[in-house]
């Protein structure tokens, strides 16, 4: 079982998601609302496992998991996006995210998702 953080800046994604990783058996620690919530959550509830929308006000996704990475180099990091922003896919990933998944995604998806990075 794994501690998530969840982070999107839309309140439904957020409940969605949370719905599906407590339903894969994950305790969900913490909801962020945009990347600089991200990572001071992140640095105060040590969660193993990060979902990380892209683009969010205040700070975006690519950056928030650059900061995280610093300071915990071991922790899992899912991008989760919107079509049409692959080129942000490989700039995710050079910050350190784990995995990828497009909105809108299901369940099985994400499962998928977390399964692979853990």
């Amino acid at each position: 079982m794994a501690r998530v953080l969840i982070t999107d800046d839309a309140a439904f994604m957020r409940m969605q998601l949370k719905d599906i990783v407590s339903k894969l058996g994950h305790e969900v620690v913490g909801e962020a609302e945009n990347g600089l919530v991200a990572i001071e959550k992140a640095k105060e509830l040590g969660p193993d496992l990060i979902t990380m929308d892209i683009t969010m006000p205040e700070m975006n996704g690519v950056d928030a998991t650059a900061e995280i990475k610093k300071v915990l180099p071991d922790v899992k990091i899912i991008m989760c996006s919107a079509m049409g922003q692959q080129g942000m896919v490989v700039d995710a990933i050079k910050a350190g995210a784990s995995d990828f998944v497009v909105k809108p995604f299901n369940a099985d998806r994400i499962s998928e998702s977390i399964a692979k990075v853990l």
